[in-house]
């Protein structure tokens, strides 16, 4: 396998994956927690490179929010300062009711995208994020509603069996669009080889995002650039910049992996081209 197997004319989604719902400030004080430091933050990533922002809310005392309001607050506060992006919002979630999954995806207007977990996670010793068919079926069908594309987040190889499950239950949008995760945990084994099995086993026609998560963060955005996926960084994924530097900012991650796709030969898209390419 080569990676002329896989290389793509397109240029390279750049997504910022901003906050997430797990660590806060006491991971990295730079990470943005409140609406106005998340808009701030995007209009940075966006300046860096980024065509997609992946976003998370949070309550007032940082914790993860499942609550339209806060997704509300936090679209208004960035489209008030960047131009054009494309919003991408997390319907992923621990210990949450089923019916506060679908939150996320009722501001107004609807993100252009949202995430869409194809199985159970674990977190920390006692807790799992579940994602039952029967969750993932209902939240497909609202995004569907909404117009939103969804994408679709593959922890690992048993997920990957869950994207040809839900092609088969369901009629997804060309292009499927896939998110490939490697790290510790529930995520695949961050390994070479395991990344070429995972992108050899998608769905035909479909594109890939790539994340690798901690110290794998700009390993397998190097791989994802290579051979012809999509790339995720930010202070979700990864707090550090270097082996024991904490990040800056989402803009340093952003810059470094906008600098390495040039360098091999992918430029970076606008918000424009990114919907062109996913027909969103």
């Amino acid at each position: 396998m080569s990676y002329e197997d896989f290389l793509a004319d397109e240029p390279l989604i750049v997504t910022a994956a901003l906050t997430g719902g797990v660590h806060g400030k006491e991971a990295n004080p730079n990470l943005p927690e409140t609406p106005v430091e998340i808009a701030r933050a995007a209009a940075d990533a966006v300046d860096a490179g980024a065509a997609v922002v992946h976003l998370h809310a949070r309550a007032a005392n940082g914790e993860r929010s499942f609550a339209t309001e806060r997704f509300q607050a936090i679209d208004d506060a960035i489209r008030e300062r960047v131009d054009d992006v494309v919003i991408q919002h997390s319907t992923g979630g621990t210990g949450v009711p089923t019916d506060r999954r679908h939150l996320p995806l009722r501001t107004n207007p609807p993100p252009e995208m949202a995430s869409l977990d194809m199985g159970p996670v674990n977190r920390y010793d006692h807790l799992t994020s579940e994602n039952t068919r029967a969750t993932v079926d209902a939240l497909h069908e609202e995004m569907v509603e909404r117009g939103i594309k969804p994408e679709l987040e593959v922890f690992n190889d048993g997920h990957l069996n869950e994207v040809h499950g839900l092609l088969n239950r369901r009629e997804l949008a060309d292009p499927v669009y896939a998110t490939l995760l490697f790290g510790d945990g529930t995520l695949t084994r961050p390994r070479p080889a395991n990344f070429l099995n995972a992108i050899a086993n998608l769905p035909d026609g479909a594109q890939f995002n790539t994340i690798g998560t901690g110290r794998h963060q700009l390993p397998f955005a190097t791989m994802g650039i290579i051979f012809g996926g999509h790339v995720r960084v930010g202070l979700e994924d990864s707090v550090y910049y270097d082996d024991g530097e904490l990040a800056s900012s989402n803009a340093q991650l952003i810059e470094r992996v906008v600098e390495l796709a040039e360098t091999l030969g992918r430029p970076v898209t606008t918000p424009a081209e990114t919907r062109q390419i996913l027909e969103l």
